[in-house]
């Protein structure tokens, strides 16, 4: 195994634990949670839905410090964080304290998950960075599959306090160590942090305002599939029991495109796999809008393919838009509406789904929509990267275009 192939295996693991014990934890916990402390189950996404908040407006200030120091003491930071408010959660006695330990896990979010840790690799590799980011998609792509079952056993066994407990001690003795062992990335002197916020600064508004908006409607989208996605197929005719199999497609699928991507799409600009992706949400909704129930499977599959893309899309597009220095800061920024979108999306969405039943799909195929509108004319121009044999490269490390006349 390479030094590249190491740091991608320990990022990517750090990460299955990061998403197991924060965003995949309320789908098992919230409903023991909510009998336990007497409060109603939505209560409890409330709460969740305030740290995905604190994360959104957090993610611009954690990325400003990868730039700054590099991906290691900041990912490091956040496992303390995430263990201090796990530890919190399980110790919850009220409604107060519930809110408390997940603004707590709101913060380890905003500086711990995809955005910190793809703008850890853009630190340590810069435009070379594409395949490392696949690359941790890739493992922790497996987070649900691992944490869901993990939890639930906990849960059953010793319950939900005590499954907070394991996972806080987790993120001590597992992922406090493997982000240790990332690379140190060469801190940036007070006259280097000049031009990186320069570089910050200078970045076209237009391209980020619809890039942005890509992300905020993606996001939207798979969070609202991954809240209602079943009642949605029962809705459209679905068994109960064949909405859980399609559910059960999802995973799979998205990991499958992002192999596809990694073995087979490196060279392709990622803007063009960004729109590909984009459309097939909207796609599948029209092959199930169209054929009703027995199209599910192909709609679960398409929406997941999809989903698989658009993540991978998140770290790379910022890199090949906008180039590396200033990455993290970039980053944070655009992340801010779409942690927002995700966070209103479950409840949303489950309004529309109350009021329309299957016809609420044609609003999530409506945004997939918008988004893959939004990349057919976002510009390049400005900090148009450079194709070179296949790899595209960011302005820095292109060659000088010869002066206009």
């Amino acid at each position: 195994m390479s030094k590249r192939e190491a740091v991608v295996a320990a990022l990517g693991v750090a990460q299955t634990l990061a998403w197991a014990s924060t965003y995949y934890l309320p789908a098992i916990l919230a409903a023991p949670m909510a009998r336990d402390l007497g409060v109603s189950v939505p209560t409890v996404f409330a709460a969740f839905s305030l740290s995905l908040v604190v994360a959104a407006f957090l993610g611009p200030h954690s990325g400003r410090a990868i730039d700054r120091w590099g991906g290691r003491p900041v990912l490091m930071a956040t496992n303390v964080v995430f263990s201090a408010g796990l530890a919190l959660l399980g110790s919850s006695q009220s409604v107060g304290m519930l809110f408390l330990a997940w603004a707590v896990l709101g913060i380890g979010m905003g500086s711990g998950l995809y955005e910190a840790a793809f703008a850890a690799l853009v630190r340590l590799y810069g435009s070379a960075a594409r395949k490392p980011i696949t690359g941790i998609t890739l493992l922790a792509g497996f987070a649900s599959t691992v944490g869901w079952p993990l939890t639930a056993w906990l849960e059953t066994n010793s319950g939900w306090r005590e499954a907070c407990y394991v996972w806080a001690g987790l993120h001590l003795l597992l992922g406090l160590p493997l982000n240790w062992s990332l690379p140190r990335a060469a801190a940036l002197a007070e006259s280097a942090a000049a031009p990186v916020a320069a570089q910050s600064a200078g970045v076209p508004l237009r391209s980020v305002v619809l890039l942005s908006f890509v992300f905020a409607a993606t996001w939207f989208v798979s969070t609202a599939m991954a809240a209602h996605l079943p009642r949605l197929l029962q809705a459209s005719g679905a068994t109960s029991t064949a909405a859980v199999a399609v559910g059960a497609l999802i995973g799979p699928a998205q990991v499958a495109a992002r192999v596809l991507e990694f073995r087979f799409l490196s060279g392709v600009h990622p803007l063009l796999s960004a729109r590909v992706a984009a459309a097939m949400h909207p796609v599948g909704a029209g092959v199930l809008a169209l054929f009703g129930a027995p199209a599910a499977p192909v709609f679960g599959v398409l929406h997941g393919a999809g989903n698989g893309i658009l993540t991978i899309a998140k770290g790379t597009l910022p890199l090949v838009l906008f180039g590396s220095l200033g990455y993290g800061h970039i980053q944070g920024v655009l992340m801010v509406p779409a942690r927002l979108a995700q966070a209103f999306a479950p409840w949303l969405f489950g309004l529309a789904l109350d009021s329309w039943g299957a016809g609420s799909l044609m609003l999530s195929a409506g945004i997939g929509m918008a988004a893959f509108a939004a990349l057919l004319v976002l510009p390049t121009a400005a900090r148009e990267p450079v194709q070179a044999g296949g790899r595209f490269k960011t302005p820095e490390n292109a060659a000088p275009s010869p002066p206009k006349r």
